[in-house]
């Protein structure tokens, strides 16, 4: 698969950009791009990170960060596989992360915030 380094350990355990916003962000589910391993928020969330993330670096490949979750999407392609390589650790976020989070952040009508 064209667009993977297997051996970049991901960004962190939430969105990167979420993170570095002011005021602080909140995500629906986590992508891990798997070439430079950054973490950004699924195209549900609010900002949609990850895919602005392929966009602005023409990193075609992310993989999902979410416990049990190893499944990868070519946003050029518009393809989802539902495995592949194994990438550097950790897998996914931390399990006592919440989805959505991270926990503090969340709105109460957050399903509202969604992107359908």
């Amino acid at each position: 698969m064209q667009g993977i380094d297997p051996s970049v350990p991901p960004s962190g355990t939430g969105c990167a950009d979420c993170e570095a916003a002011d005021p602080p962000g909140w995500w629906f589910h986590l992508r891990r791009c798997a070439e430079c391993g950054h973490i950004g928020c699924c195209d549900s969330s609010p900002s949609q990170h990850a895919s602005a993330h392929a966009t602005g670096t023409g990193h075609r490949m992310a993989r999902s960060f979410e416990p049990g979750e190893a499944w990868f999407w070519d946003y050029d392609e518009q393809v989802l596989y539902e495995s592949g390589p194994a990438l550097a650790g950790p897998e996914h976020r931390p399990l006592t992360q919440a989805a959505p989070g991270p926990a503090g952040r969340v709105p109460r009508d957050w399903p509202q915030h969604l992107h359908q």
